[in-house]
């Protein structure tokens, strides 16, 4: 074989990490030990792999074809060594993951205390953002995505999808009375994020005020104009628990509510079932390898999504 591992390795992380410099931060080695092998791989396979100018990296047509083999390559490299080292040892060491807050408080950190006394040799660290994060920015091992993955450079595995509802409190509905319809709807008091808009448009089919029939557009939600915004979902959570208005939020975090009968569910028979994919990012990585595996073997059954 021409070609080594550790070129294969090179090639691919500096892809990954959309530069040399990155490349070698991620991999403890030297930027000119990192662009040399880079270079040694080029020569031995005759053929440019990467395009270089002073602002980015871009592949060639070869480079394009090789990085899927050196991927694939590497992987079977990856499993082979996990299939010994299970044989051997227990997941140690630090993970990091990150998800938004209202999926951590609900569906995360109750199950860590088991997670730990099944590994106690794993370290994690539980960050969250509202918003979509890069991985190697933040140091993080695992990101928990909500919605469509757009990143194809990261390894996914999908957790389940959560409906979205449509609820209030009941003394909020006691005071205002429950809306019937769309129209009764936009009257009442919304709860809204800030961003990005398209969680401000809500699952439900409105008929056209003029003919009253079903709109058919490319995007048959309800646009709101929220009374209220916030980032987080637990923050709309909370306003609506405290009798503020009316929201539109994720089934993971609002089931307990509803089953307890702090949140009311509105409009059901209007509801189109829309469902958010929920899914676990991550760079694929032989130190790494098992303690994802370990978590996210772990989590999956418990998120009952």
């Amino acid at each position: 074989m021409k070609t080594s591992t550790d070129e294969l390795l090179a090639f691919v992380t500096v892809i990954d990490s959309g530069s040399i410099t990155a490349a070698a931060e991620k991999l403890q080695q030297t930027v000119s030990g990192v662009s040399r092998a880079l270079a040694r791989l080029e020569t031995k396979l005759e053929v440019a792999l990467v395009r270089r100018t002073t602002r980015r990296l871009q592949l060639t047509d070869e480079g394009e074809l090789f990085l899927t083999r050196a991927r694939a390559i590497l992987a079977a490299i990856e499993e082979a060594e996990e299939s010994v080292a299970r044989r051997r040892k227990r997941p140690s060491g630090r993970l990091r993951v990150d998800a938004a807050s209202p999926f951590m408080l609900h569906c995360i950190a109750p199950h860590m205390k088991a997670f730990s006394a099944l590994y106690p040799e794993i370290r994690l660290e539980l960050t969250s953002n509202e918003r979509i994060v890069d991985l190697l920015e933040q140091k993080l091992d695992i990101a928990i995505r909500i919605g469509a993955l757009q990143d194809s450079t990261l390894h996914a595995r999908a957790l389940g999808s959560s409906k979205l509802r449509i609820v209030a409190s009941p003394a909020y509905l006691n005071e205002q009375e429950m809306p019937r319809s769309v129209d009764a709807l936009r009257a009442h008091r919304l709860i809204g994020f800030t961003a990005p808009e398209q969680l401000n448009r809500w699952p439900l089919r409105w008929p056209d005020a003029a003919t009253g029939a079903r709109r058919s557009t490319d995007d048959p939600r309800l646009k709101i104009t929220p009374s209220i915004s916030a980032s987080s979902g637990e923050t709309i959570r909370q306003l609506a628990l405290s009798h503020w208005g009316i929201a539109c939020l994720a089934d993971f975090m609002i089931a307990g509510d509803v089953r307890e009968g702090r949140l009311v569910p509105i409009l059901e028979d209007l509801l189109i079932d829309e469902r958010q994919p929920v899914s676990a990012v991550y760079y694929r990585s032989a130190a790494l390898a098992s303690r994802v595996r370990c978590f996210l073997d772990f989590i999956a059954p418990r998120l009952q999504l």
